[in-house]
């Protein structure tokens, strides 16, 4: 499978959304806090297969790897969601992504030793 942009899986969960629009909530921003909630829910999911099985099994079982990653999709999904609410572009994203890039690019993210 070919990789997709942000476009691309904004249009996707635009699509989503037009399916299930009579049970979903409306694309306006006072329902994205309900898609961030949703995402961190997801992102939970995500930790709770690491802590209970490791990176090694990430890395090495193939079907968790696969269940991981659509928990990590499911996270995109929830992600795209909230961009959509706040009518949010890939080309604003995208941007503000190369902005903050070169900012920490610049940055000193080295830890002092612990005592």
């Amino acid at each position: 499978m070919t990789e997709i942009s942000i476009s691309e899986m904004l249009v996707m969960q635009r699509e989503l959304w037009e399916k299930y629009r009579e049970k979903w909530s409306p694309l306006e921003p006072k329902y994205a806090r309900d898609s961030l909630l949703w995402m961190v829910e997801e992102i939970g999911e995500v930790i709770s297969i690491i802590k209970k099985r490791g990176e090694e099994a990430i890395i090495n079982d193939t079907a968790l790897r696969s269940e991981f990653i659509t928990e990590l999709a499911d996270v995109l999904m929830y992600f795209n969601d909230t961009l959509m609410r706040y009518g949010i572009t890939a080309a604003e994203l995208s941007e503000s992504y190369k902005v903050k890039h070169e900012y920490n690019m610049k940055r000193d993210f080295t830890r002092p030793e612990k005592a």
